[in-house]
This record gives structure tokens, sequence and C-alpha cells, in this order.
């Protein structure tokens, strides 16, 4: 047995002595969890987008137990167990990947089907769905939705053709919503306002960024700096709303220059 399997085998046995003795944990549903296991995601996605990966190993450990303890539980319901749930992952990622030697349950690698890469999103439609963007949940945020949905359009070939495109598009984009914005229709700026952020998320995909975790970064900026505004408020015994306009920006610009502060 691996370190890996000796882990999860550890893991494993915790987590059904604790279904049964733990009070809390004997009480739990599938159901139950869901919240929590949305949190657990938000807090890996904060350690990533630190860059703590001390706290991405925790995170991680979080998710982990959240995983198999969902397993667990279904095992319990006679809905279907852990060993089900590796199985079909392990199928899908052979059958998404039949360009590639994958090795079937037994250990034994298998001769691929095709020396063709296949494109991605082509091969999910292939399971049953009827448009890619099936796979984005509704749920998302809109700016993780829109990098979703961007990315899965281009997996079926449905993209700009180069950046310089990208970008000519966020230009025309921006004109309508700077001409909307003369109008007395807030509603049509709104749509313009959404179109243009759109196009911003492409031009920047095609650039190789992620819109959403440079802006996951901005936030955490922008709070860094903002704090450092708030506590030289403090510092006099001023609230920050007492301090001047040029007050403020010179807290700002100190914040700027250290950004360990």
């Amino acid at each position: 047995m691996t370190e890996e399997q000796k882990s999860l085998h550890w893991l494993s046995s915790i987590l059904d002595i604790l279904l049964k003795e733990c009070p809390w944990d004997s009480r739990q549903t599938i159901d139950s969890l869901r919240y929590l296991t949305v949190e657990e995601v938000y807090e890996l996605s904060e350690s990533i987008i630190a860059g703590n990966r001390d706290e991405t190993r925790k995170e991680l450990g979080d998710i982990f137990m959240h995983l198999l303890f969902y397993a667990k539980l279904a095992e319990k319901e006679g809905s279907f167990t852990t060993a089900d749930v590796l199985d079909g992952i392990c199928r899908k990622l052979i059958k998404r990947h039949p360009h590639i030697s994958l090795p079937d349950r037994d250990g034994q690698r298998q001769p691929p089907q095709t020396h063709d890469t296949p494109r991605w999103e082509e091969v999910k439609m292939t399971e049953g769905r009827h448009s890619a963007l099936e796979g984005v949940p509704v749920s998302l945020p809109p700016l993780v939705k829109a990098v979703r949905m961007q990315e899965k359009a281009a997996g079926l070939g449905f993209d700009f053709a180069s950046s310089d495109d990208a970008h000519h598009k966020f230009e025309e984009e921006y004109a309508e919503f700077q001409a909307a914005l003369k109008e007395s229709s807030r509603r049509h700026a709104e749509e313009e306002l959404g179109d243009m952020l759109f196009a911003l998320v492409k031009w920047a995909a095609s650039e190789g960024i992620n819109a959403d975790d440079a802006l996951c970064r901005t936030n955490n900026k922008f709070k860094q700096r903002f704090e450092h505004v708030e506590q030289r408020a403090h510092e006099q015994h001023r609230n920050i709303n007492d301090l001047t306009q040029e007050e403020m920006l010179r807290y700002w610009n100190e914040a700027k220059e250290h950004p360990e502060t």
C-alpha cells in the first residue's frame, strides 16, 4: 500500500467511526453538508488567490473529507458507494481521453482508441448534452459564469480568430455603452454595460488572463489599501469619513508604496 493509499484509508477509517460515535457527524445528511461544502470551496479559492500553499493544503484536506463524507452518507442511505464515485470518474476520464493509453481497473494500460486529440467539448456532447453550455451551473457567480461559457464555446471553435479581434469587439461594445449613457434609458445602458464586460472578459482570455482571478486579486488589493486608510484614521482617533480627500489619497498612496502594511 502506498503512502497515498494509507492516508486515504486512515481518513476513511476516521470518518467511519465519527459517523457512528460523533453526535454532530452522525446527524449529517447529504443535504445538510451542501452549504458547508460551498464555504470550503470558497476558502480554497481564497488560499489559491493569496498564493498561500500551506492554507491550500489545509483547505484541500477539508474538501477531501467532505467528498468522502458525501460518499459514505450516500452508501448509508443506499444511493451509491465510494467505489461507484471513483469508478465513475475514472471511466469518464478514459472516455474523454481516447487518444491516451490509460489503465483499466486492474491497473493494466489499454491502447488508445485514436491518435487524434479530440476537442474536450465535442467529447462531452456525445454524453447526451444538448448544448455545451449545459455544463455551466446556473448558480455560478456571473463573472465566473462568463469565463466558463466563453471557454466552452471556444472549445467548439466559437471564438475570435485573434486577440486583436477580441480587442476590437471590446472597443465596439465600449463605444455602444458610452452612447447608451447619453440616452435616458437606464435599462439600455445596463444592457450595454453587460455586453462591454462580457467582451472584456473575452479579450482578457484571448491574452491568457482569467478575468475572475484578476478581479479577485484586485478586490484583495483594494481591501488591504482601504483598511490601511481606516487604520491611519483610527491612529488619529478619527473616523474615516472625517478625513479630507487629500488625507485619504495620501494614506492610500502609503498603502500602495508599502503593500505589506
